[in-house]
């Protein structure tokens, strides 16, 4: 089966590809959180600018961005829709029972903007490097380890899920399942769950007794060394610059 490969360009020529790891690591991790906590809603509109500027940067096609991000963008949209009728304010809209507001219509806005700047680059750091650079990275910069390795196995154990349910979905209409909206169809479905729950815990206590019967003791052996060079000190001296900025504008205007 065709698994979602997100680092599926991640061997691309460009300066985001090129990028020391561990700057990465670092710089991406603070734009995302000064984005997620822009106080307002034109600073929020720059930060989605940035991040889509950031996208053409990485020549990575906003096609295959796009069809990553559709579906989480499209529920972070929904906030707006519940801002614009929860939050108080000047009623642009009175339906009788419930109106749209100004003020909701700003929050929900301002939030939508903030999720979506820092989603994209989320998407990007691991779109430019290979997970298992960005995992080795995590480690050079003392993340903890239990941390590392939940994480590592998480993204690895995806795809064998995926690969179960692949399994027991082509055994169901091998039998002639036929998928409605009926008691009998939601039944298959809770007891196709609960097979995949219960072969996911076997498979993880079987993948576990070979780790240790093969030595593993939980402290990785990296063979890759990264080398910080000058572009990777210019590019993390601006990107840091533009997480602080966004931060300090709103306070000094």
């Amino acid at each position: 089966m065709s698994y979602p490969g997100i680092d599926k360009y991640s061997s691309l020529n460009s300066p985001l590809h090129s990028f020391d790891p561990r700057a990465k690591v670092v710089t991406f991790t603070a734009l995302i959180f000064s984005f997620a906590f822009i106080p307002e809603l034109i600073i929020a509109i720059f930060a989605v600018l940035f991040s889509i500027a950031m996208i053409f940067i990485s020549k990575i096609p906003p096609v295959f961005v796009f069809r990553y991000l559709r579906f989480p963008a499209l529920f972070i949209f929904t906030i707006i829709v519940v801002m614009a009728f929860t939050v108080e304010g000047r009623p642009l809209l009175d339906l009788h029972y419930i109106s749209i507001t100004q003020e909701g219509i700003d929050i929900g806005s301002l939030i939508f903007f903030r999720a979506i700047a820092a989603l994209i680059l989320a998407f990007l750091m691991l779109a430019t490097s290979r997970f298992d650079e960005i995992i080795k990275a995590m480690y050079m910069l003392k993340v903890p380890g239990v941390m590392v390795q939940i994480i590592t196995f998480s993204y690895r154990y995806i795809f064998v899920i995926l690969d179960e349910l692949h399994t027991l979905k082509r055994s169901m209409y091998a039998r002639g399942f036929n998928l409605k909206l009926n008691m009998y169809s939601l039944s298959v479905l809770g007891n196709m769950v609960g097979m995949l729950l219960i072969k996911s815990y076997d498979r993880g206590e079987r993948v576990y007794r070979s780790m240790i019967a093969r030595g593993y003791t939980g402290n990785p052996r990296l063979f890759t060394s990264f080398n910080m060079i000058t572009k990777d000190y210019i590019l993390s001296a601006v990107m840091l610059a533009t997480a602080v900025s966004v931060q300090l504008i709103p306070l000094l205007t």
